[in-house]
């Protein structure tokens, strides 16, 4: 054959080069070289029932989330494609920023016409809300560009309306938000202040005369920026802005305000401009407005929390300025709590894709002439991936548990709600974009292909970490809250309660100085050093405070100065929070397989925290001999969950249509016949 002939020449070539011996005359290229895809199900198994497993992970809704799932699977407004024999869906990010915004708008209508958002604002209840909270997830896994612009209209402009409003602004809204008659958008954050909602330079006044508020931007860094959905689809806002009532600035209050008419046409002095396109998220069309002069009625005031007779005098309940500040901010818990839960699904989707991966591609070996190893039986391998699988389960249960405390939420746990969501908000979407860096590389090349998810996926979620609150700003929150309670509980004399502090009312905990496997696996072990861990900086942080506060500076300069050990305390509250939540899971399981792997994964979680928390060597809470015990251990944990990954992973529920290619047939998913 033609190509026998031309490798021959190479070789006779090559010999005469250098002086190597000739090439068999018999030599031919054989299939058998080559190497053939195998799916991982062959030669894995599963060492416990995978449908409990995904239960506990899922946690509620798994019929609805399964409906969900089929019916965009069934739609080629989904962008169905067939990749190595099988059907994936997945936005097609090649698009124009202007064609993903239209598909995603279309794929919004397709769900509507089918029932998907039905109740989302008009029931009430845990059960609708959890509901509403898993098909917003499944939105998710499928496009952040979709879920984000779901979250905008329903969870932003929808609660707020159902929320700062009263009556007659929910009879008047909320079907027509939940049937899309009207699209709503959430008018806070300005080009020169966002997490600093206080600051915000928009200004409204209030004219007796017409019995109408007057809307203002004032200068260029009031334009209301990164709003989703204001620069193309929607036709109203939400307005947050400072409150001018004959002079006195009541603080910032929340206004409705159309901006569009149902034609599209942007309504008489107000601007609109693009945001433009962004690293991610294109099928949300964040827009930038201006105010001139624009006046809305009397009723478009937002008045759960204070009002405006028709003669201009300010009415408010509340008296204190910070507590009617707390109270219109109180309400926007739920966008910290569906972007927690939504980061975890993301890096689900990204391990699920890379451990994958890792149980089909082979490289090197390890022997002379032996066969080449599995990507994922190198421990260096197993190091990469799996203490970030076993994070992701922990927070998968932390995240379960932040829903429950919020769809049955009480006027008595909103202080609880609001610090827990802040630090697992931060902690999570941390975790997340951390997963999905380790994922692309663990997968080479193919990460880079967008086709394959995980690069894609980076730029699309990395917006979480600053969105609803600046992380770094969300953990000097919760740190500022511990510091209130432990002042608070030393100052009254009474025990702690509440925030999960109650172990600081128990004696210090003594940690051993020898550390055995069977010590670090414990969980009490491991929720000693975590409480520990918690309790000194606490203790360690309100101490710097006093000090500088003793002499003479501020608190708040105080908290500035001290903003490591803040950010510490914040981190070693919500990795202790999160460790409580799966040993509850735990708790609950009867003995056998799930609650054996279970235990393996809450020690990886425990012990991996451990080894990268240098605030434990720091500190003395453990001895470096102690460090090296943990760091061994964790290898040792990487082992066993080895065998266990793919069913871990499996457990996630998410259809294969829902991952990438490389999750499965590489090979034939690169054919020339795929081209």
């Amino acid at each position: 054959m033609s190509d026998n002939r031309a490798l021959r020449r190479a070789h006779v070539l090559a010999n005469h080069i250098l002086r190597s011996p000739t090439l068999p005359s018999n030599l031919s290229l054989t299939r058998e070289v080559c190497l053939q895809y195998s799916p991982p199900e062959l030669n894995e198994s599963y060492g416990f029932e995978v449908k409990e497993m995904r239960k506990l992970l899922d946690g509620h809704n798994m019929e609805d989330r399964d409906w969900l799932y089929g019916l965009m699977m069934q739609s080629n407004l989904f962008n169905r494609k067939e990749r190595g024999g099988k059907i994936f869906v997945s936005p097609d990010y090649n698009q124009t920023m202007e064609q993903q915004r239209e598909v995603t708008m279309k794929r919004i209508w397709y769900l509507l016409e089918r029932g998907v958002f039905k109740g989302w604002l008009t029931e009430t209840g845990p059960d609708a809300e959890l509901k509403k909270l898993a098909l917003l997830e499944v939105c998710g896994i499928y496009d952040h560009s979709l879920s984000i612009k779901l979250g905008v209209h329903f969870f932003l402009w929808g609660n707020a309306v159902k929320f700062f409003g009263t009556r007659r602004h929910h009879e008047k809204w909320l079907k027509n938000t939940e049937d899309y008659v009207v699209k709503g958008c959430f008018a806070m954050t300005e080009l020169g202040h966002g997490s600093n909602v206080r600051g915000i330079e928009t200004v409204t006044t209030y004219d007796p005369r017409t019995g109408e508020f007057v809307i203002n931007t004032p200068c260029e860094s009031a334009q209301k920026y990164w709003i989703g959905g204001a620069a193309k689809h929607a036709t109203h806002t939400i307005v947050f802005s400072q409150l001018d009532i004959n002079g006195t600035n009541q603080g910032v209050h929340a206004f409705i305000a159309q901006i569009r008419d149902q034609d599209g046409n942007i309504c008489p002095n107000i601007r609109i401009a693009d945001c433009g396109h962004k690293i991610g998220l294109n099928g949300v069309d964040n827009g930038r407005i201006w105010f001139d002069n624009l006046r809305i009625p009397r009723e478009n005031l937002l008045n759960s929390v204070a009002d405006v007779s028709p003669d201009g005098e300010y009415v408010s309940a509340i008296k204190d300025p910070d507590q009617r500040f707390g109270a219109f901010m109180a309400p926007l818990t739920s966008g910290r709590v569906t972007i927690a839960s939504s980061a975890i699904y993301s890096a689900k989707v990204g391990l699920a894709i890379a451990i994958r991966y890792s149980l089909s591609r082979r490289a090197f070996s390890v022997t002379a002439n032996g066969p080449e190893v599995l990507l994922l039986d190198y421990p260096s391998h197993q190091r990469r991936l799996l203490p970030l699988l076993a994070k992701t389960y922990a927070m998968s249960f932390a995240a379960n548990d932040l829903k429950m405390i919020y769809v049955n939420r009480t006027p008595e746990t909103n202080k609880a709600i609001h610090v827990v969501s802040s630090g697992l908000k931060a902690v999570l979407t941390w975790h997340n974009m951390r997963t999905l860096q380790e994922c692309r590389e663990a997968v080479g090349g193919q990460g880079v292909k967008t086709e394959n998810l995980v690069g894609q996926l980076k730029g699309e979620f990395d917006v979480q970490t600053t969105f609803e609150g600046d992380n770094n700003v969300l953990m000097q929150q919760v740190s500022k809250a511990l510091f209130a309670e432990y002042v608070s509980c030393k100052k009254r004399n009474k025990p702690f309660k509440g925030l999960g502090l109650e172990h600081m009312n128990s004696p210090r905990p003594v940690l051993p100085t020898q550390l055995t496997s069977s010590t670090l696996r414990c969980s009490q072990f491991q929720t000693n050093v975590f409480c520990l861990r918690e309790r000194d900086l606490l203790e360690r942080f309100t101490s710097e405070v006093a000090q500088l506060q003793g002499r003479g500076e501020s608190r708040e300069l105080s908290f500035l100065v001290n903003h490591q050990i803040a950010e510490d305390l914040g981190k070693a509250f919500t990795e202790k929070a999160i460790l409580q939540t799966i040993l509850d899971t735990e708790a609950k399981l009867s003995a056998g397989p799930v609650k054996d792997v279970l235990g393996l994964v809450r020690s990886m979680y425990a012990l991996i925290c451990l080894e990268e928390d240098p605030s434990l060597l720091r500190y003395g809470y453990l001895s470096r001999d102690n460090v090296g015990d943990v760091r061994r251990e964790v290898s040792k944990l990487c082992g066993e969950l080895r065998p266990h990954a793919l069913a871990l992973v499996t457990s996630f529920g998410i259809p294969d249509a829902f991952l990438a290619p490389i999750a499965f047939n590489w090979v034939e998913a690169n054919a020339w016949s795929s081209v």
